[in-house]
């Protein structure tokens, strides 16, 4: 296992987590703490799962958003179990977590292999 890409992907999901977090912060709602637990650790996962992966794809940009898809389904559905914003519904909460989480998932795998060159 390359350390270096596990550290670098990591620190760059946390990041994103708190960078989600401040997004999600914006509503009408206040955000509970086990939410708040839930988003910044579900970014963080996705950085753990590009750092460790083995998992070869054609690019490293398919690897991040795969990765990233996979990993903020469960933040996506877990999402709609809290009280629906008549302004933001419950499908634009699953589909909005689920394209952030691609989005991060590229940007973190993007940092990590061409701006700091950590392989796979």
């Amino acid at each position: 296992m390359k350390t270096k890409r596990l550290v670098i992907s990591t620190i760059l999901g946390v990041v994103f987590g708190f960078v989600c977090l401040g997004f999600a912060s914006g509503g009408t709602f206040a955000l509970q703490t086990a939410l708040a637990l839930n988003i910044i650790l579900s970014r963080t996962l996705i950085g753990v799962a590009i750092g460790i992966s083995r998992f070869s794809c054609k690019h490293w940009s398919l690897h991040g958003i795969i990765m990233g898809f996979v990993f903020s389904l469960p933040t996506g559905l877990g999402a709609m179990l809290g009280p629906e914003d008549p302004a933001f519904s419950h499908t634009a909460m699953l589909t909005s977590t689920i394209i952030m989480g691609i989005i991060y998932g590229f940007l973190i795998e993007l940092i990590t292999s061409v701006v700091f060159k950590a392989k796979q």
